[in-house]
């Protein structure tokens, strides 16, 4: 109600006029630090402040003349409504009305455009206020304005009616022409800039619009003036459309493209055939593919078909190919990948090479042996690509770049293409297998002092003949990539949680790494509620928390999850025990110790130190009779489970 208690404000005069000032300038503030839902509230508590302003003599503020540098029919509508409500003008002195009225009056001679002119001189506030021959006067003085016409407001239909400063208008167009993506109006605009002048390349007028190289020399190469401008701009407008997601105006724009283009190229129409199916793929990606549906058998035969396309001399775009790749994986198109892809397609294209063998390893992952045939080929492949010769390259941009090695089955790809084709994946079967690898990658390194876990890491080799050849720092900043991008594809997937816990556990934080452990047993056990699957919290994975929470001084915690290993770590349990000085809980866990070994040593530990209040509660855990070993098996092991829940989800409210 901040726009409403201004607006009656602006009768009463309660609010002091600097407060009102500051709640303007806090508003405009936050919305320049992003908050975009401020506009509009900034606009109409500053057009509150401005017609206050106005009645009690003071300036207005340059904030009002910045909002009213584009006026628009829902803003007059407000100033008036604004200006109304803020006189009454039966009680109104003479003072106050002459205060409105030249404001109205200089509002009127600052607009451009005579709608919103006739707004505001139709209002009956603006008929109350000015008399007739005031009025008269007006007009007259805005019929004496040089002649300027807003193009954005009043579409000219022809080039022959443009008046006489052309100049002025041909910048009106071209603003015009930027911001359009219609393509009718797009080319009713260039049409008319032609007729104006034939010594200007309109496609240069902005900067923002950006068609790759290899469409570019084939679009400039158009002779027809008009038709290049033409086909140039409504490929950079789609291209453009199709980057912030605005599919609809983009198929537009490519449609329109592909008709014209259509009567007089042949290379160019299959230009936009191979944009389009782009944008095609996009779309559905970004719409039903999120909920899983499938794509239409078309779409799918389509990017087959771009792929497997061999018509010489077509300008391609190495991202399509990427695409159509990613695609096929994304929807386990595996047994084209693997079986149906032409033979010469695969020697010549690296990442259908990439994805056949990505194909390939996946299929047979699921079966009861793991053919390490393909799974080498990959390896082989993915090695070289992180491979770097002792060669160096000094680039246009005067840094060192590291040559790969040219012999790669891949070409010349490079790390950055590789891990920017990755990112195009969303397949789990895929994503796991592909960070398995570099995970695997990671651990062959020889000062490796903390090894990371991952699935289906038995399938890659476990050595490579020249380590020195492996550039193993990009190769741990590609892990940490990876598994961030996987998380970003599903955030609940254990083995990855796993994974990203483990980078932090090498790199020695300890508490982020906790947090990621505990994140990976609580989205696979229903937050604690059932019992967390043996092959997520292996021995190795509960030694490394273990070793987190001794770190970090929490003892009493190091000692409880000595009791999760298959064998109760009793040495480290103890010596963790013993310590005084703990950052955690300590004696209000006991109850969270099911091990009657740990209990009696802690019992003896507290007697031994004087500490009776301690060592009573060490007595009340022990004297549970669920823990009393001549229980049967079913019963000790449902007290272990209850405790071992209890445990972890007090963990989880720490650490998450």
């Amino acid at each position: 109600d901040l726009v409403k208690i201004f607006l009656e404000d602006n009768l009463t005069l309660s609010l002091p006029v600097q407060f009102r000032q500051s709640v303007l300038r806090e508003l405009f503030q936050k919305a320049q630090q992003g908050n975009d839902a401020l506009d509009e509230v900034c606009f109409k508590v500053c057009v509150c402040n401005t017609v206050c302003d106005v009645l009690q003599g003071r300036t207005i503020d340059i904030q009002f003349c910045q909002l009213f540098l584009k006026p628009s029919k829902e803003k007059i509508d407000f100033l008036l409504e604004v200006c109304s409500r803020s006189i009454n003008l039966e009680n109104a002195s003479e003072a106050l009305k002459r205060k409105m009225a030249a404001f109205l009056k200089n509002l009127c001679l600052g607009l451009e455009d005579l709608q919103l002119v006739f707004m505001i001189s139709s209002h009956e506030l603006f008929i109350k206020l000015l008399k007739d021959d005031e009025r008269k006067l007006l007009v007259d003085q805005m019929r004496k304005r040089s002649p300027r016409i807003n193009l954005c407001t009043k579409p000219v239909t022809s080039f022959y009616d443009i008046p006489a400063s052309a100049s002025v208008n041909i910048g009106q167009l071209e603003h015009q022409l930027i911001l359009s993506v219609d393509p009718w109006r797009i080319r009713q605009i260039l049409i008319e800039l032609h007729g104006m002048t034939s010594e200007r390349q309109f496609w240069t007028i902005s900067n923002k619009w950006e068609v790759p190289n290899v469409y570019g020399n084939v679009i400039l190469g158009i002779k027809d003036n008009l038709t290049r401008d033409l086909v140039y701009i409504l490929m950079a407008k789609g291209l453009h459309c199709c980057a912030i997601k605005d599919f609809v105006h983009a198929k537009q724009l490519f449609a329109a493209c592909l008709e014209l283009v259509t009567e007089f190229s042949p290379k160019l129409r299959q230009v936009m055939l191979n944009e389009m199916l782009l944008l095609d793929i996009y779309t559905h990606e970004a719409g039903a593919g999120v909920s899983g549906e499938r794509p239409p058998s078309d779409l799918i035969s389509r990017v087959r078909g771009y792929l497997e396309m061999r018509v010489p001399d077509i300008p391609l775009r190495q991202v399509i190919a990427e695409e159509c790749v990613a695609f096929l994986l994304n929807w386990r198109e595996n047994e084209y990948l693997t079986m149906q892809v032409p033979l010469p397609l695969v020697q010549t294209n690296p990442y259908v090479k990439l994805g056949q063998l990505l194909a390939a390893t996946c299929k047979e992952l699921p079966g009861p042996k793991e053919s390490r045939r393909t799974a080498k080929d990959l390896w082989e492949v993915v090695v070289q690509i992180c491979s770097v010769s002792n060669q160096h390259k000094r680039g246009n941009d005067g840094r060192v770049s590291l040559i790969k090695h040219r012999e790669s089955t891949l070409g010349i790809m490079y790390r950055s293409e590789l891990l920017s084709f990755i990112k195009k994946l969303r397949e789990p079967l895929v994503l796991t297998t592909i960070l398995s690898l570099f995970v695997k990658l990671h651990n062959v390194r020889e000062d490796i002092v903390n090894d990371i876990a991952a699935e289906h890491i038995s399938i890659w080799p476990s050595s490579i003949p020249n380590l020195q050849s492996v550039d193993f720092e990009a190769v741990a900043v590609t892990v940490k990539e990876l598994v961030s991008y996987a998380l970003t594809i599903n955030a609940n997937n254990h083995f990855w949680l796993i994974i990203q816990a483990d980078i932090y556990f090498a790199t020695n934080q300890y508490s982020a790494a906790l947090h990621y452990y505990l994140q990976a047993g609580a989205v696979c056990s229903d937050f604690f509620n059932k019992m967390v699957p043996p092959d997520v919290y292996t021995d190795q994975v509960i030694k490394r928390m273990i070793k987190c929470c001794s770190l970090l001084n929490c003892h009493t915690q190091v000692a409880i999850l000595c009791q999760f290993l298959r064998e109760v770590d009793y040495k480290t349990a103890f010596k963790a025990l013993q310590e005084q000085n703990s950052h955690d809980a300590m004696d209000s866990y006991y109850e969270y110790i099911w091990d009657v070994t740990i209990l009696e040593y802690l019992t003896y530990l507290h007697h031994k130190r004087g500490e009776t209040d301690k060592r009573q509660i060490a007595i009340k855990a022990i004297g549970q009779t669920e823990l009393n070993a001549s229980n049967p098996e079913e019963v000790l092991q449902l007290a272990a489970q209850r405790r071992k829940k209890k445990f972890l989800q007090a963990m989880a409210k720490l650490y998450f």
